[in-house]
């Protein structure tokens, strides 16, 4: 699959998996930031794309950043749908006690491109019946 894409910021990386066969490839920031304990930020990824018809860019967290200091995407997975053209944002939140220094040109997130099928929804007056019936949330135990 070929996806276009606009580079704002030229002297950053252009986004690309670490290894074949990868899910995931590093997103930027395009911008230096002290994010605070407990507090979230819209950071610019510098770069617009043009996601085909069909499937959905999922902006998601990296690991070790989460693992390591307790920053992660907060709407996580973020989408960015087909029609959109604007400069991709990542919304890191910092759960940890300390401050994190985000830097220009620092691995924030990484982009993942699903496919997806759109569905028709239809209205009925009852569901069938299943085993689990309506038990959600633990119901299933720890």
């Amino acid at each position: 699959m070929e996806v276009q894409i606009v580079k704002i910021e030229k002297d950053l990386p252009t986004p690309s998996y670490a290894h074949e066969g990868d899910a995931g490839m590093d997103l930027y920031s395009a911008e230096s930031y002290t994010l605070k304990s407990g507090e979230s930020k819209v950071l610019s990824a510098g770069i617009k794309v043009a996601v085909p018809f069909g499937y959905e860019m999922q902006v998601r967290p990296r690991s070790g950043l989460a693992a390591k200091f307790g920053v992660t995407v907060l709407n996580t997975p973020g989408t960015i749908d087909h029609q959109y053209r604007g400069v991709v944002g990542v919304i890191l939140i910092n759960h940890s006690k300390n401050d994190y220094e985000v830097k220009r040109g620092d691995r924030i997130a990484q982009a993942v491109f699903s496919k997806f099928e759109s569905a028709k929804l239809k209205e009925v007056d009852d569901l069938d019946a299943t085993i689990r019936g309506e038990g959600g949330f633990g119901s299933t135990g720890k």
